[in-house]
């Protein structure tokens, strides 16, 4: 494995954060499990957003290209996820380890950013986590939008699985673009400042992420909180319809839509214009 770089790393966080708006704010909020990195923009008494980015190195900064109309409506509060690559600063006694503790850890976060309720949204890994804290906390999130989320509806493709092993086994910047170079050949590809960030987390010292089941089925058959689920037609890591057809069995509350001309790891950065079209609607809408 090559030496991790952190100035290398921060230099391309800067970098691709550098395309949020100018009026953005950088907050640190403790929490048991360490140091919340947000990047934050939009009018501080407007309601909250908070965004989960997706594992595999991603982090707040990947949420440019929605901060900016998103925040037209809402306080976008994105995530750097605790123990992964980003500014977050996990502690050195306690570590989530249950999809138990990562609920924990987002309740003290809403809790120190002054939150009572929230909007979230989640892309990938993100949307895992945020899928389950709305079966945990239903009353702190008042609406929730998944892109292309993994592990909640539908499983990996085994080709998938095959080409990000030797990633995952030995992470190194040369692998990391050729695992994103196959899984985006058919749609539009990163952006090249995303691209280099993501290389240069390459053997971050990032802790082994929270892992587990699905949301329990019967539990989303009972929830109540509105969903958007937004699916990438070209998607190399799940079959896209087999996904939307299993959330449209347990999401009562969900407006479901393959997004076309993407792949999984081009969003939400590189997603089509009408992606923030299509949050906005979702989001300005007054839940019942």
């Amino acid at each position: 494995m090559g030496r991790y770089d952190d100035d290398g790393f921060q230099a391309g966080y800067d970098k691709v954060l550098a395309k949020w708006p100018a009026d953005r704010d950088a907050l640190r909020v403790p929490t048991p499990f360490g140091t919340t990195h947000v990047n934050a923009c939009g009018p501080a008494d407007a309601p909250p957003l908070v965004l989960l980015p997706g594992g595999g190195g991603a982090t707040s900064t990947s949420w440019y290209a929605q901060a900016a109309p998103l925040a037209r409506t809402h306080r976008v509060l994105a995530v750097d996820l605790i123990g992964a690559p980003g500014r977050s600063e996990p502690a050195a006694d306690r570590h989530p380890r249950t999809v138990a503790d990562l609920a924990a850890w987002l309740d003290a976060l809403l809790d120190g950013l002054g939150v009572t309720e929230a909007d979230f949204g989640g892309h990938s890994y993100g949307a895992w986590i945020a899928l389950h804290y709305a079966v945990h906390a239903p009353g702190r999130m008042r609406r929730l939008f998944l892109l292309d989320p993994t592990q909640c509806f539908a499983g990996f493709k085994a080709a998938y699985l095959l080409h990000a092993l030797p990633m995952l086994l030995r992470p190194t910047p040369t692998r990391v673009r050729a695992f994103l170079d196959w899984e985006t050949g058919g749609a539009a590809g990163p952006d090249p400042d995303w691209l280099r960030l993501q290389e240069a987390a390459a053997g971050f010292p990032a802790a082994r992420p929270v892992t587990g089941p699905r949301p329990a089925p019967d539990a989303l058959r009972v929830l109540n909180t509105p969903v958007l689920l937004l699916v990438a037609a070209n998607s190399r890591t799940h079959d896209p319809y087999e996904l939307t057809a299993q959330a449209g069995e347990l999401l009562p509350r969900a407006e479901i839509d393959v997004v076309p001309g993407v792949s999984h790891h081009a969003l939400p950065q590189s997603a089509p214009p009408e992606l923030a079209r299509r949050l906005s609607e979702f989001l300005g809408e007054r839940p019942e």
